[in-house]
């Protein structure tokens, strides 16, 4: 669906802030862009949704060189989440926000109301139609730009933190949300985050980025088994991995693999007491 074909960006002072960056997204799938602050993460976002078009390489969204295509063209199918949703809203009322895309798309009112009503339902903020969009909540501002995607009837979306700035209850439900958008709905999702413990619940493949490229990528697995590695790229591991492997490599515990939630912590622990006669 969207491809990035040996990307490299430079900013005007001359800071190479992409290289040879190579991704592949396929329809339908949840991808992880991990990185500390400064990695790279948000410009690489803001090149794959076409706002930043001054790069060497290739974006292809569809088959088609993103520069070639118009805005219209591009937000048909996929758009970008700021980190700071007050960067994204702007209208009076929460649906006259969410009714700004379809409105320009040149929707007629009847489908632009059913267009809103829907994605305001997606997202959990039905019944709230006529509320300022700054008497919002934080978390509720933020699914708010979602819903304003959806309203435009995006096959990808792409979250530039989305769980930034919110409690953990506020997390977890951010990411409910995006995970029932992915699964139920088929809605294709590449968000940039640094909040290691989220991702292995979550997320099919992780990349991640440290000074402009990518240095690891694959299943979240396969990507958390070198803390050594994360290390020197100022990330850690999930609190619950980072556990198991100090047991296991301090303390000498046979575990037969490394879980990253704790539901696989759990059936790894039971396991190995039942093996050791513990």
């Amino acid at each position: 669906m969207l491809s990035v074909e040996k990307l490299y960006y430079r900013y005007a002072d001359g800071t190479d802030a992409l290289s040879d960056i190579n991704l592949d997204v396929k329809k339908g799938q949840f991808i992880g862009l991990l990185g500390a602050n400064g990695s790279g993460k948000t410009t690489l976002l803001r090149t794959m949704d076409g706002l930043l078009k001054g790069f060497e390489g290739r974006v292809v969204l569809d088959g088609t060189d993103i520069r070639k295509l118009t805005p219209k063209q591009i937000y048909k199918k996929m758009g970008l989440v700021f980190q700071n949703p007050d960067d994204q809203l702007f209208a009076p009322t929460l649906f006259e926000d969410v009714a700004f895309g379809p409105l320009n798309m040149g929707f007629d009112d009847n489908e632009v109301k059913q267009r809103v009503a829907a994605a305001l339902k997606e997202v959990e903020l039905e019944g709230l139609e006529k509320k300022s969009v700054h008497n919002l909540s934080f978390g509720q501002r933020k699914r708010a730009c979602i819903a304003g995607l959806l309203a435009m009837g995006h096959e990808m979306l792409l979250l530039d933190e989305p769980t930034a700035g919110l409690d953990p209850m506020g997390e977890y439900r951010m990411m409910k949300l995006l995970q029932r958008l992915n699964r139920e709905n088929g809605v294709t999702i590449v968000m940039a985050t640094h909040s290691v413990d989220l991702v292995p619940v979550f997320l099919d493949e992780l990349y991640i980025l440290s000074k402009g490229r990518i240095t690891r990528g694959g299943t979240p697995e396969e990507v958390f088994n070198a803390p050594e590695d994360m290390a020197n790229i100022k990330l850690r591991l999930p609190h619950i991995a980072e556990l198991i492997y100090r047991l296991k490599h301090e303390d000498k515990i046979k575990f037969d693999r490394i879980p990253l939630t704790i539901g696989e912590a759990r059936r790894e622990i039971l396991k190995t007491f039942e093996n050791e006669k513990y």
